[in-house]
């Protein structure tokens, strides 16, 4: 079991950039334990300030939930208390609560809490389903503010209230107003991260928010890029972070917008081009066409 208090985990991610690791699969899709550890050890090797496994570049919503419980004792195993480990939580409330609870026990240090599944809800719902899954857990949480989970600054700040396990708001949205107002009333309550996809081109308006960090998704396959790009925000250098945006950032989502689920689908594409191959996505989600990996190729060339 994590010795980490939850304020002391939230403090610590936001340190520094952090890492959304792939889970690995065999070319027939089944997971790949083996493979998942070493890309684990490979991801801590180069700094990220936490580990946030199985989210959603991990294919959270493809994962059993015995897959999930592997992927976080696998990964609490080969971290081994270098940095913060983030484990997944979402679905219905219940299993929420059941995958908080086993991630607690397989010694993670804290819980990302993704939007629940499928169904629509009001703001007292969803704030019932936050409670309800702090309440189960002595983890820290995160909430996954994305898609029809959203709340807003009251709603958020009597959870504060009621929950001091709830140490994190991640943004998966990019309503400015919104976040103002929630920074504006919460300030230093929690720690705010950046979770829109492909988080790079958000990361210099967000800073302005209090968000001062954020989970990159390329930094998967290009660490060295990631973590180069995230100093620059962080000293507001914005010549050096336009230079990158123009030169790989912004022509990278002009391939991942082609097609409906290709944020995850390229990073694994990213993830071929530099050696470390980490199998295919699972359905629903698609693989890039061999032409688009060419493009994606030129992009990556020289970067790694």
């Amino acid at each position: 079991m994590t010795d980490t208090s939850p304020a002391e985990m939230a403090s610590a991610l936001g340190k520094g950039l952090l890492s959304f690791p792939v889970t690995t699969f065999h070319a027939d899709g089944s997971f790949d334990p083996e493979g998942y550890r070493e890309n684990i050890a490979w991801a801590c090797s180069h700094g990220p300030a936490g580990l946030f496994v199985g989210g959603g570049t991990g294919e959270f919503f493809s994962l059993t939930p015995a897959e999930v419980a592997g992927v976080v004792k696998i990964a609490v195993a080969e971290v081994g208390r270098r940095l913060p480990l983030i484990a997944p939580c979402g679905y219905g409330t219940e299993m929420a609560k059941e995958l908080a609870r086993s991630a607690e026990g397989a010694g993670a240090d804290g819980l990302l809490l993704m939007p629940p599944y499928l169904t629509e809800f009001e703001r007292d719902g969803i704030a019932a389903h936050v409670e309800a899954v702090c309440r189960a857990t002595r983890l820290g949480v995160i909430f996954y503010s994305r898609a029809s989970a959203t709340i807003d600054e009251v709603t958020l700040a009597r959870l504060c209230d009621r929950c001091p396990n709830l140490v994190g708001f991640k943004d998966g949205v990019g309503d400015i107003e919104m976040m103002t107002r929630i920074y504006a009333r919460l300030g230093g309550r929690l720690t705010y991260l950046g979770g829109l996809p492909t988080a790079e081109t958000f990361a210099l308006p967000y800073l302005e928010l209090g968000v001062n960090t954020y989970s990159s998704a390329i930094y998967n396959f290009l660490p060295k890029f990631a973590l180069d790009f995230h100093a620059a925000v962080r000293r507001r250098d914005h010549t050096a972070v336009y230079a990158a945006l123009r030169e790989f950032v912004l022509p990278y989502i002009a391939i991942r917008h082609r097609r409906k689920g290709y944020a995850v689908s390229i990073v694994k594409a990213g993830m071929r081009l530099v050696g470390r191959d980490c199998g295919p996505v699972r359905p629903p989600l698609t693989d890039l066409t061999p032409h688009e990996m060419d493009e994606l190729a030129v992009l990556v060339s020289g970067r790694n």
